[in-house]
């Protein structure tokens, strides 16, 4: 198959991604290529983009938020464009700066990004500093380097074996995913968020990280709460109104929770007319509904309101969830996140979201509970035992209350840090993974990347900064992008602009939790902007009720994929261990409704590749 065979159907396995245009560049010694989503530059925008001479090409998956600035300053030095977007400042830019590290680090924004530099033979790839969106490669057998948005695309190249990478089970059955750079498959890689690869002719890729995350101020330094509170309102309104700027029509996800409010009304304050907002829900049972919420807050703004809900049936979507994650993926918040991304691509092209607002304000009960661990360590023993056992004595519940939070922090104390965030991060129990793969499975406290240069930090920053390397950009960021991509929508995260991440993690802990009250200084900036009940509600995550679903609605679903004799999993796990964990839920002895989820993903994921 020529290159430019392959590199069209690669295009082909992302059309989803960008299906308003595409094209390549370069010929059978190197090529990129792109689909395009069309949000900014509408007419002069469509790839392959070039400079002036056609000796460089830039392809884009994303925003560069800081665009228009780059481009007066390189047209001062006398670059000529012929475009108005972002992707050609990108092209200029590698020009003026052909290191990859001093380049990256004048982009802001959500992108993944390649320059292939025809006269010097180099190719470089660059991933945001959060991770918003995804850029995957490999090597081949033949020595091709094969790179993209999605593992399919690079999967699609023959050279690259899609041979599985079975060490990485124990920590798929942990978190519910396989943590950069490593993913299910042996050969592909994950370039980590905030870094640059490089690859000369000849060469091997060079991998560097061109930033990090900003340690607490102390001294001086350290703003006072009022200081915190301004310095956020006003960074906060910046990203916001940076991420207005589209030539296509623009709405945002609202839950009703304090982060998608703050978003949503700082939205309608910025543009004339009415904002269009979105949610989805399910039926009040359990406790997951935000749509009686998400009402006050639009009528509170004005907003042009949607709303949908979710129902058990959703499940049988779980072959086009295990398609567009390309590997398993336990984060059964998928579900409704791809029916609202769906049903909003209807209206709109582009969505403001509130991801990260927990992620930098400590607003997740695992803070709150692994700062609890961590200062319960030092109390007699006898003392964390009781206290243990009444906790763990507490009925089971599935829905989010406060009841629940109270059973998972007592079980939790006395841990230290890092097991008892741990605990709370894990779908899988310690005691379940041991039961399925045995002394495989390994102990999750390996697994922490960055946790040892943290050393020094207070247990709430170090939680934070944990959190920020971990599941942000492997589970929520995940879920964000290919759930909103697989009908072409972009979706933009105000929380994680570079300067409000920056200015939020450099925060004192006191700032953001006080007691029981997490995002202090957060509900303190936005609190004019909302109702009061609802920004001091409880926090309810956008979760999925899958313990009464796999014990009613989809027993039977659940009995007849996991537990029966030929699954694919059994051929990886223990099947005993799965007919423990299928029992012990359907008799209420254990709420292991996510556990089994992370389950039935990697079962269908297994049917689907060796089918």
């Amino acid at each position: 198959m020529s290159a430019a065979a392959l590199v069209e159907r690669q295009l082909e396995l992302l059309h989803h991604r960008g299906p308003d245009a595409r094209g390549a560049f370069g010929d059978d010694r190197a090529r990129v290529a792109q689909n395009r989503l069309a949000v900014i530059d509408l007419e002069s925008g469509d790839p392959p983009i070039t400079n002036e001479d056609a000796t460089m090409c830039a392809v884009l998956n994303g925003e560069v938020y800081d665009f228009a600035t780059l481009r007066e300053q390189l047209r001062s030095k006398g670059h000529r464009f012929s475009s108005s977007g972002d992707t050609e400042v990108l092209v200029h830019l590698a020009e003026e700066h052909p290191d990859a590290v001093e380049l990256a680090r004048r982009l802001d924004g959500m992108f993944a990004f390649a320059i292939w530099d025809e006269r010097r033979g180099r190719l470089v790839l660059g991933r945001d500093r959060a991770g918003k969106k995804p850029l995957f490669y490999a090597t081949g057998t033949d020595g091709a380097f094969v790179f993209a948005s999605e593992i399919k695309a690079v999967l699609a190249h023959p050279a690259v074996s899609g041979d599985l990478d079975e060490g990485a089970l124990p920590d798929y059955l942990t978190f519910g995913y396989v943590p950069t750079p490593r993913t299910i498959f042996r050969a592909v890689r994950s370039l980590p968020p905030a870094h640059v690869l490089t690859l000369e002719a000849a060469g091997v890729p060079r991998v560097e990280r061109y930033w990090d995350l900003p340690r607490p101020s102390t001294g001086r330094a350290r703003p006072s709460f009022t200081e915190a509170v301004t310095g956020v309102r006003s960074r906060l309104q910046d990203a916001v109104e940076r991420r207005l700027v589209s030539d296509v029509p623009l709405g945002a996800f609202l839950s009703g929770g304090v982060d998608s409010s703050a978003i949503a009304a700082l939205a309608a304050r910025a543009t004339d007319g009415r904002v269009s907002t979105f949610t989805m829900g399910f039926d009040d049972r359990d406790g997951f509904d935000e749509r009686p919420f998400a009402r006050q807050m639009a009528a509170h703004i004005g907003a042009d309101h949607h709303e949908y809900e979710v129902r058990a049936d959703a499940v049988e979507l779980i072959e086009r969830l295990v398609w567009h994650h390309d590997q398993p993926f336990g984060d059964s918040s998928a579900i409704p996140t791809f029916h609202l991304a769906e049903a909003t691509r209807g209206e709109v092209t582009v969505a403001l979201s509130g991801d990260g607002g927990d992620e930098l304000f400590a607003g997740y009960d695992r803070f709150l509970g692994g700062v609890l661990a961590t200062r319960t360590a030092s109390a007699p023993a006898g003392a964390r035992r009781a206290l243990a056992a009444l906790t763990s004595a507490l009925p089971a519940v599935t829905s989010q209350t406060r009841l629940s939070s109270a059973k998972r922090m007592g079980e939790t104390l006395g841990l230290g840090m890092p097991d008892a965030y741990l605990a709370w991060t894990s779908i899988t129990s310690a005691s379940d993974r041991q039961r399925l793969l045995g002394a495989s499975a390994g102990t999750a406290r390996d697994r922490l990347p960055g946790w040892a240069e943290t050393e020094g930090m207070d247990p709430l920053a170090r939680l934070l900064d944990l959190n920020f390397r971990t599941y942000l950009p492997d589970d929520l960021l995940v879920k964000a992008d290919r759930m909103s991509m697989a009908h072409g929508l972009e979706v933009r995260s105000p929380f994680l602009d570079t300067a409000l991440v920056e200015y939020a993690f450099r925060l004192p802990s006191s700032h953001k939790v006080r007691g029981r009250t997490a995002k202090r200084v957060l509900k303190a900036a936005v609190e004019d902007l909302m109702p009061p009940e609802l920004l001091h509600r409880r926090k309810r995550g956008f979760g999925v009720p899958l313990d009464r679903w796999f014990r009613d609605d989809l027993a039977g679903y659940v009995e007849s994929t996991l537990g029966a004799p030929g699954a694919r999993v059994r051929e990886l796990v223990a099947g005993s261990g799965v007919d423990t964990m299928i029992a012990d839920h359907r008799s209420g002895r254990r709420n292991l409704g996510q556990a089994l989820w992370t389950l039935l993903t990697l079962e269908v994921f297994l049917r689907e590749r060796m089918s």
